[in-house]
Formats: C-alpha cells, structure tokens, sequence
C-alpha cells in the first residue's frame, strides 16, 4: 500500500509511517521476505546462544538480575527467565556483542534490536509466528528507513545507528502486535525517538552491545506506554526540533515513506562468516583463500600488506588490542588471527587470542593503507613470503554481501557452530527447525522456550 505523504513544507512522516504499520497486512508480504525472517531469526538466535557465557551477557545480569520482575520471557542460552523488559535487554545486548549478527547493506545491524523486543512479548502474549513474522519485517521496514534518513551524516557525526535507530524499529514492531491503533503507534514512535541514543566512542567497549540492547527495551517500553495512553508528538520524525533535523546536518523524510509497502530492507539484509566488523571481511576473505591455497603457516610470512577502504582505517585502527572486544576493532589482529588459525569466527576474536603470542608478533607485520577509492565492503591483500614471493588477492565482495550471500546451509553451520558448545544437539535442531518454520508456529514463544539453557 503507497502511503507517501503528499509534498508540503513540512509532511506528516510520523503519522504516514504510522498508518503504514497499522494497516500492513500479512497477506501482503512477498515469500521471500517470510523466508528471510526466517533466515534473520536463526542467525539472531545463533549470536545469542554463542555469548550466553560472554563476560559482558554476565555482568548486565549480574547487575539487573536482582531487579527482574516476573518470568514472563527467557533469556537465550540461559536457565533465568525475566520480565519482558530486562528479557528483551539482555537479549538485545547478548545478540550483538559477538559483532556477528546480520547487517543491513548501508546502515544498521537490523536484527538485534528488533527481535528481542518482539520474540519476549510474543511469548508473553502468546503471539503466533505468523504475527512474530509481521512484526519483525514491519520493525526492520521502519528502523531501517528512518536511518538512512539521516545516513552517512548521522553516522558520521559520531552516532551509532544501530541504537538510534533501532529504537524505532523495536517500537513499531511491538506496536503492531500490541494492535496500536494510528495514533497510539504515532505515539510510540514519538516516545522511541526522545530515547534514541548511542555513541561510536563505545565501539571495542562492552557498550557497544549496550545500544541495541537498550533500543530492544526501550522500544518495546515506548509500544506499552503508548498502548496505556502515554502520549508523545505525533511530528517527532519530521519536525524542526524532532528526530531528523536535531541527529543529522541532513535529513531527508521521504525516504521513509517512499515505496512502503513495495519494498522490504529486510531483503537486502546481510550475514557474516566472520565476527567482526562488515567493513573488514574482505581483506580477511582474502587472507583465508591465500593461506588455504599455498599452505602458508605464520612463521612463512614476512609482511602482510592490506589496501583498505577508508572506513577500514576509521573503525578498525587499534593497532595493539588488549582484550577481544578491542580485537573485533582491530584490522591487526583480525589478518593475523585468520592467518594463524584459518578461521576468523568467534574464537579467533576472543582475548586469549588477542593475547596468542603467534597473532602478536604476525599481527606487529601487518601494514593498511587506505584507498580512498575502494568500496566498503572491498578489499586487497599483499602476503610477503620469507623465501621472497608475493602473493596478492582481490576481493570485490566480501562473503556475506549481497553479491555472494550466505546460503541457507550456511547459516545453519554458523547457528550450529555457535549453539554447539551450549545446548544439546537434539535441541539446537529443534529450535533451527522453529526458525525455519517460524511463519507456521502457532506460538511463536516456542522459540524462545526452546533456546532455553542449561542452569
């Protein structure tokens, strides 16, 4: 349904997204985007068993723990059960803290705020996947389009836009299977837009998982007090003092209301291979073909040589990382690990091998260079060989990008890889078999009953 507001001054973006999300039907979306929830849903829930155990899911427990209301929801990986706003905080913070969860080609990491505000309230409310399903595509429909709203300005200013827009994303998915009406759900966009929030300084930081933690609560807070009556502006996108102007030098609202409900940003979602930043994959693609290919050990490796692009240097630049969250920030340490280790999954990111001797003294060998020509998601490597060869690789797509997906089987070895450790094989199949069937679960709660813990 084209719901575009008609050109004015200042058009009415909020209530037009609004009435977008309210009157969205299921019947409406296209197979690919039910299958591609499916496919967000598995991945999302892999990331979060995977740092069940992460010293950063531990201490916001450790802290909130003693102040969790009832059980309404599960914590994923877990035995603790908590009410649904701690539930969808953990989980949010738990989802994103490994840097392996999907990302939207241009902007944000769509899933993790999203789905642990909505898959808590589902369970609570008893909410069938079909309604999980809606709810997630309409949530990462909204989070993504008021994004890049204000993208690159936004995000160069020091803003992380997963948080700060993922709180929109959090609300209106909430909002739709709360049953908001127009204003209530104008409401709930307003009440996510005063708390969005999240800073790049906080990247190598624990905080960092902390923004789509917090937009996951907060969002799922704004769609409940709107339902309650709690009131907001109903111009909080597109007024002189709302979202759009006060977090970018440029905004564009037609953006979010162009073409809803024709086109899914869910479709032009991206997985990783590897658990760290998108903007560093190819280069480490490009090592991991080299050392499987000529069957190089580290101590054949004189230097390693990486053209890059320039968010590479921006983001990724910590030459000496001291811990694994500093380590996923590091193109350094990601060339040399994967190098080391032939892989560069969540293991290779974690302190002990940040602190590996072997990655320190190859990762004290590595050398980037920025290209300001190069695309994002682009990358080349040099590998100077003790014995005086160079071997050079391009990589034009990472893996993981649109231009070279991860398939389904893919996906399903990463979900296995990282719920391995934690849950019995006969339960991690039984909830990879929930993601997939989703759509078709009479209680979506199954899912998050099923990532259940051990004590």
């Amino acid at each position: 349904m084209q719901t575009s507001a008609t050109p004015q001054t200042d058009p009415p973006v909020t209530l037009a997204l609004a009435r977008y999300l309210v009157d969205a039907r299921y019947e409406d979306l296209p197979p690919a985007v039910i299958h591609e929830a499916s496919r967000g849903l598995l991945n999302w829930m892999g990331c979060a068993l995977g740092a069940a155990r992460h010293e950063t899911v531990q201490a916001v427990l450790d802290a909130h723990a003693p102040f969790f209301g009832p059980p309404q929801a599960q914590i994923a990986g877990r035995a603790q059960r908590a009410d649904i706003l701690h539930a969808a905080l953990v989980n949010g913070i738990g989802s994103h803290v490994l840097d392996f969860d999907d990302t939207h080609y241009r902007a944000v990491h769509p899933s993790a705020p999203v789905l642990p505000a909505i898959l808590a309230l589902a369970e609570w409310k008893r909410h069938s996947g079909r309604e999980l399903v809606h709810a997630y595509a309409l949530g990462v429909e909204a989070e993504i389009r008021i994004a890049l709203s204000v993208f690159p300005e936004h995000y160069d200013r020091g803003w992380h836009i997963t948080g700060t827009a993922g709180v929109f994303g959090a609300a209106a998915a909430a909002g739709k299977l709360l049953g908001l009406d127009e204003t209530r759900m104008a409401w709930a966009l307003g009440i996510a837009a005063t708390q969005s929030a999240g800073l790049r300084e906080m990247f190598g930081s624990m905080c960092k998982s902390l923004h789509p933690g917090k937009a996951a609560q907060n969002g799922l807070s704004a769609a409940l007090m709107a339902q309650s009556g709690y009131t907001s502006s109903t111009r909080a996108l597109e007024a002189k003092r709302g979202f759009g102007q006060v977090m970018s030098s440029r905004f564009d609202p037609s953006v979010i209301t162009a073409g809803l409900g024709e086109s899914y940003e869910l479709l032009k979602n991206m997985y990783k291979p590897f658990a760290c930043g998108l903007v560093q994959h190819a280069a480490i693609d490009a090592c991991l073909q080299l050392r499987r290919e000529y069957g190089l050990a580290p101590e054949d490796i004189e230097a390693v040589h990486a053209t890059v692009g320039p968010l590479v240097m921006e983001l990724t630049a910590k030459p000496e990382p001291r811990t694994g969250l500093e380590g996923k920030f590091s193109v350094y340490h990601a060339l040399a690990a994967a190098l080391v280790y032939g892989a560069a999954g969540e293991t290779q990111f974690g302190t002990a091998a940040v602190l590996d001797p072997r990655v320190v003294a190859l990762r004290r060998r590595v050398t980037a260079e920025l290209d300001p020509a190069m695309r994002k998601l682009e990358g080349r490597v040099r590998i100077v060989l003790k014995d005086g060869r160079r071997l050079d690789r391009h990589v034009p797509e990472a893996l993981g990008t649109l231009a070279r997906p991860m398939s389904d089987a893919d996906l399903e070895e990463k979900f296995r890889n990282l719920a391995g450790d934690l849950l019995p094989a006969a339960q991690a199949t039984r909830l990879a078999r929930a993601c997939w069937d989703v759509a078709r679960l009479p209680d979506a709660g199954e899912v998050a009953r099923l990532a259940a813990g051990p004590g």
